[in-house]
């Protein structure tokens, strides 16, 4: 707690040293002067001034006793008073004069303390003073000049008027530090008719010379239009013939990019007939050489298979045929041996027909009733209308009695053994072909 106590009191002490150094030190900026006045504020002897009743401080700081001394600021920065003044020179005229003054208090110690003895509360009133001061001088200064002198020797004026007014601007502890004159009026238009010859004079000098550089104007552009004209027809040959070398290493260019394109056209031809040969043409011409190979294999095998099957359509036709001699020659032979043992029952019958006739007539009527009967019937087959009496009894009496006739009945017989020997390829004995003819006689009945 005593070193809190001790700490504090010492920060507390710190602070109130701060704050009383901040209320007593005073610094003077660069463009200022402390004036200090009160106890013992006394400045030293400055090159012969004897000491002043208050202290001056430029650039640095210094100490002040709050209720003892008081510090004042004197400005020392530059001001500007305007200047009007109207005055009458030497030939009588009367002349209106606008200038400025640019001034400020002098950086040394007497210029200063004569400054703050006369304008430390009123540093207002400075441009005040100033004008006054130097319009005074300037009426006195133009009222010797004439105003010629005025406008042709305006240093003049302002050297004079600053020599004139030193004196008293060291006494204020002011220095000029620029005097201006801007402008000089008059009413009666002098200085307009002061200048009008001269300005005749300029003009016609100034037509004259502007009619000469006109004319020498117009020469120099006709001259330099004749060149620009050169110029242009040069430059248009140049153009021309730099157009034509252009286009000419255009066309070559052209050509060039024609023939490079156009072998790359060949170059790409080649390697896209490669790429065909290569890629479409070969596997094509393998594809159509395995199908040609497969269509002669094919054709080949066909050709095998309609030999295979000619041959053996050949050979099945040669056994056929041979199969067909042999059945022909077979049934040669048959018909052949049929025939000469038909010739040889022929023969046999018509022997036996001429040594017993009824006996053979009988057999053959036993063997071929059948035919006999359906011959028989074949008898009424050009009746129209038969009445048969007595059904199937009436038929066969009909029959029997129609076989049964004697002679007439056995002619029939014959005739009908005859017809059914013809139909079956055998002819009777006694016939040129042998064929047998049973006649009829004349006078045998007909059934109606």
């Amino acid at each position: 707690m005593p070193l809190l106590a001790v700490l504090g009191g010492a920060v507390a002490a710190l602070i109130v040293l701060i704050i009383l150094f901040k209320l007593v030190w005073r610094v003077a900026e660069p463009n200022e002067a402390l004036i200090i006045s009160g106890l013992g504020a006394k400045s030293k002897p400055v090159d012969g001034m004897d000491s002043l009743g208050f202290k001056i401080v430029t650039g640095k700081g210094t100490a002040v006793l709050p209720g003892f001394q008081v510090a004042r600021r004197l400005r020392l920065d530059s001001r500007a008073a305007n200047l009007e003044v109207n005055c009458v020179t030497q030939q009588g005229i009367p002349v209106k004069v606008r200038g400025v003054v640019i001034y400020k208090v002098g950086d040394d110690f007497v210029s200063i303390a004569n400054a703050a003895r006369r304008f430390l509360e009123q540093q207002g009133s400075m441009d005040g003073a100033i004008h006054e001061l130097f319009t005074g001088h300037l009426r006195s200064i133009i009222g010797n000049l004439t105003v010629e002198d005025l406008i042709l020797n305006r240093e003049r004026l302002t050297s004079e008027t600053r020599i004139s007014a030193a004196d008293e601007m060291s006494k204020l502890g002011l220095v000029v530090d620029s005097l201006q004159i801007q402008e000089i009026d008059d009413e009666t238009d002098y200085i307009t008719n002061l200048g009008r010859p001269h300005a005749a004079r300029v003009a016609s000098a100034a037509r004259i010379a502007e009619a000469e550089r006109n004319q020498e104007a117009t020469e120099r552009e006709q001259e330099t239009e004749r060149q620009n004209a050169a110029v242009i027809r040069d430059t248009e040959m140049k153009k021309a013939e730099y157009e034509g070398q252009v286009q000419q290493a255009a066309q070559q260019a052209r050509q060039e990019v024609i023939l490079k394109e156009t072998r790359n056209a060949e170059l790409e031809a080649e390697r896209t007939e490669k790429r065909l040969e290569s890629e479409i043409r070969k596997p094509a011409d393998a594809r159509a050489y395995e199908q040609v190979k497969l269509a002669e294999a094919e054709r080949e095998e066909r050709i095998a298979q309609a030999q295979a099957a000619a041959t053996e359509i050949q050979l099945r036709a040669a056994r056929e045929a041979e199969a067909t001699r042999i059945l022909g020659e077979a049934e040669a032979d048959a018909i052949r041996q049929k025939g000469l043992a038909e010739a040889e029952a022929i023969k046999a019958r018509a022997e036996a027909l001429a040594k017993n006739t009824d006996a053979v007539i009988a057999q053959q009527l036993a063997e071929q009733w059948p035919q006999i009967v359906e011959a028989g019937a074949g008898v009424f087959g050009n009746v129209d209308n038969m009445v048969v009496l007595n059904g199937a009894e009436g038929v066969e009496d009909m029959l029997a009695k129609a076989l049964t006739l004697g002679g007439t009945g056995l002619g029939v017989a014959r005739q009908l053994l005859g017809n059914l020997n013809v139909q079956n390829g055998h002819a009777p004995n006694g016939t040129a072909n042998g064929a047998a003819v049973v006649e009829v006689p004349k006078d045998a009945p007909k059934d109606d």
